[in-house]
């Protein structure tokens, strides 16, 4: 039996020796490259943050001592740790969570894996503890990239105003920004920082200093300057110490008893502590380290000692598609500029950035920023494709509205695992895009149903000049061609009928469920339409007299069923005066547990076999109620 397997919770750590703690950590560097390579999901960001993890659960004691993560992705040591060690179905239905999880565990907070969130909770815990005489710890881990994210600033900002109110930071610095500082001297300083002894000694001398006439103020600050130019020789901490924290590291975040050692004087002083840990992505799995894209920052499954797929490829992805024509247009058009949020390669920029690197900007984890300097780049002259997920889109809707928006950009925005994303669970479904975005007047939002569609939407998109357009595609292989009959107005005829009996309108990539659903209704003798109308926003003009012309309407859209694509047709064909019965079918208004897309999109009711039955339903009740009036 390995030492892992004898862990039940953090309690089992406190009484490990120093040699029993490295075999801990191989230990689980070997479960974690089986069992994620089994399963898929976040593989590099966990292999960096064994040490560190074990660490922090020795030195406090959760889930009275509040462990809170950003980006929980790298959470999953932690729930190995806290007694969760069956990843089994890992992400998949009925399994744990890829993140942080409340209903697994009573030593998990966050859930959302939204980057740089962290901060704020722990400003807000650390306050609530202050006010309800709770002496419980507050510790927040926080990757570096999510520092490059305006909220964590912000709470820095006002974590760093009270220097009375315990709170600890851990940097998890996995870029190797900072060599690791070695030797006595590094740790003498740091214990020397945090120590009560030294706090009252300089508050002494400032307040001795301050009230000496004539030559005490510029004696104080000659002398404050001073040691602060003498500790920035030996440690890159003047950003933070500005702030007002105290500063401990850079750490060996490998090192478990350097890690401890910084985590326990900043555990006893009282007052916000930031310790700087250097880890390695990867650490320890020779394929991630040699992988200098991203580390194996996520995997699917796959082979643990080749890193070969063990599922078959099943045709080029959405993301593919796009990465592929965005390059071609760059090259016509060199007033077409990209801009992402952290997230180069995953939203299909890499093929881009290789030919244009002058014309691309990741801005780190900075949704708001992002939107306002499209706005800034369309302004200029050019146009600035902005490729983000769906989800993190949510995060800049003020300035989509107000600074592009409002002041008529030509700028596209590509929101990549739009709808059911599924294994990265609630927090990840890009699931309100159409709904929040119906209210932003001259916006324009494109659903295209398949790779043909993509290429020419886009480049419709990026046609446009005086207002902002969007994008959006899930995360799943592209799928088969779905070709057009015919076209009414600007809406493709998918499949048609003699029998005008119902009009499907089918969103974007639910196209061939929405076909087989026709089938199925005709196979029961029920005639079907299927109309794509390419762009949902604005609803087609030509879509009310359609609609007009049918028994029933039925929307079907990834996407909330609240303020939705089918909430917008209702409106539109209220606003005509067509009183069609209309079904929608979309995403219930709740958080959806994570699984595979299918088995998500199967339980929430968007499948052939449950639409047909229910248009069938309100097909004959609208029959029924028709004979009824009529024998009136």
């Amino acid at each position: 039996m390995t030492i892992l397997e004898n862990i039940r919770g953090p309690r089992d750590l406190k009484v490990l020796d120093e040699a029993e703690l490295d075999e801990l950590a191989e230990d689980i560097r070997e479960f974690l490259i089986h069992a994620v390579a089994g399963t898929g999901g976040h593989l590099g960001p966990n292999l960096g943050v064994v040490e560190l993890s074990i660490a922090l659960h020795r030195v406090f004691d959760s889930p009275a001592d509040r462990i809170l993560w950003d980006t929980g992705h790298q959470s999953y040591v932690h729930k190995l740790l806290t007694g969760r060690q069956d990843f089994s179905k890992l992400r998949g239905k009925g399994g744990l969570s890829g993140y942080p999880s409340r209903e697994e565990s009573a030593h998990d907070v966050i859930e959302n894996s939204h980057a740089s969130t962290v901060l704020g909770w722990a400003d807000g815990l650390a306050k609530a503890h202050q006010v309800l005489g709770r002496d419980d710890h507050v510790v927040a881990v926080i990757g570096d990239g999510a520092l490059t994210g305006g909220m964590a600033w912000e709470a820095l900002n006002n974590i760093a105003a009270a220097e009375d109110r315990p709170l600890t930071i851990v940097v998890n610095d996995n870029e190797r920004s900072y060599a690791p500082t070695i030797g006595g001297l590094a740790g003498h300083l740091a214990a020397l920082r945090t120590t009560d002894g030294y706090e009252r000694l300089l508050a002494w001398g400032k307040d001795v200093l301050q009230h000496t006439p004539v030559i005490g103020q510029p004696l104080y600050g000659s002398l404050h300057g001073a040691k602060k130019g003498f500790k920035d020789t030996f440690a890159p901490q003047g950003m933070f110490e500005d702030l007002g924290l105290k500063y401990v590291g850079p750490v060996d975040g490998h090192d478990i008893a350097a890690v401890e050692s910084a985590l326990r004087r900043a555990k006893r002083f009282h007052g916000p502590v930031l310790v700087h840990c250097i880890t390695e992505k990867g650490r320890g799995y020779r394929h991630a380290e040699q992988d200098e894209a991203d580390r194996f920052h996520t995997v699917g499954r796959m082979a643990p000692r080749t890193c070969e797929p063990s599922e078959p490829s099943i045709g080029p992805s959405w993301t593919s598609v796009f990465g592929d024509e965005i390059a071609a247009i760059g090259a016509e058009r060199p007033d077409v500029v990209a801009i992402t949020a952290a997230m180069l390669h995953t939203v299909g920029l890499t093929k881009f950035a290789a030919r244009f690197p002058d014309r691309v900007w990741d801005v780190g984890i900075a949704e708001q920023h992002a939107a306002v300097s499209a706005a800034g780049l369309a302004t200029g002259g050019l146009h600035p494709v902005v490729a983000v997920y769906a989800t993190f889109l949510n995060r800049a809707f003020d300035q989509l509205l107000m600074d592009v928006a409002l002041h008529r950009c030509g700028v596209t925005f590509v929101l990549d695992r739009a709808g059911v994303t599924g294994v990265d669970g609630p927090s990840h479904n890009g699931m309100w895009d159409m709904s929040l975005l119906q209210v932003v007047p001259g916006l324009r939002i494109a659903a295209p149903r398949d790779a043909d569609q993509l290429r020419a939407q886009l480049r419709e998109a990026v046609e446009v000049t005086d207002a902002p357009t969007v994008l959006r595609f899930p995360k799943e292989a592209v799928g088969r061609p779905q070709p057009a009959l015919d076209r009414v107005g600007g809406m493709d005829v998918l499949h048609r009928s003699d029998d005008a009996g119902v009009l499907l309108i089918s969103v974007g990539a639910l196209a061939p469920v929405c076909l087989q659903a026709a089938e199925l209704l005709e196979g029961r003798g029920l005639g079907c339409t299927v109309v794509d109308p390419r762009w949902v926003k604005p609803v087609d003009e030509q879509l009310a007299p359609l609609a007009a012309a049918h028994r029933v309407v039925a929307v079907v859209e990834d996407n909330s069923r609240t303020g939705g694509v089918g909430s917008a047709v209702g409106q539109a064909l209220r606003d005509a005066g067509v009183d069609v019965p209309l079904r929608t079918f979309g995403i219930p208004e709740q958080f959806l547990a994570h699984g595979k897309r299918g088995e998500v999109l199967a339980d929430i009711g968007l499948t052939p076999v449950e639409i047909a039955g229910r248009i069938s339903a309100a097909l004959v009740r609208v029959r029924t109620k028709s004979r009824e009036e009529y024998g009136r």
